[in-house]
């Protein structure tokens, strides 16, 4: 049940042996594919959420940080100089004939 949460997103919950603290049980895990996500609880449906609400979190800041590496690709080089670059010329500034060989 709770295992198809992570299943529609293709991701494998590992369960650990369940531990008794204080005669009351404590259910431990993590994601098989992102193993820095873990999470514990006293039921099943508290670890998977602690599993589930760190995975949102992990995926918010990846896509943040996503955005952020596309805003600075994308601004570093104008529409001009991407052509040149992908057309095989040189920038503004350079030149071959500049390269002096020493002997």
């Amino acid at each position: 049940m709770y295992e198809d949460i992570f299943a529609d997103v293709q991701l494998t919950v590992v369960e650990q042996p369940i531990e008794w603290l204080e005669n009351l049980p404590l259910y431990r895990g993590h994601l098989k594919e992102l193993p820095f996500i873990t999470g514990e609880g006293s039921s099943k449906k508290a670890l998977y959420r602690q599993l589930a609400e760190q995975y949102q979190e992990y995926v918010a800041l990846n896509q943040v940080e996503e955005e952020k590496d596309e805003e600075m690709t994308s601004s570093l080089l104008t529409a001009d100089q991407l052509l040149k670059y992908y057309d095989g010329e040189t920038f503004d500034g350079f030149s071959l004939g500049e390269i002096v060989k020493e002997e």
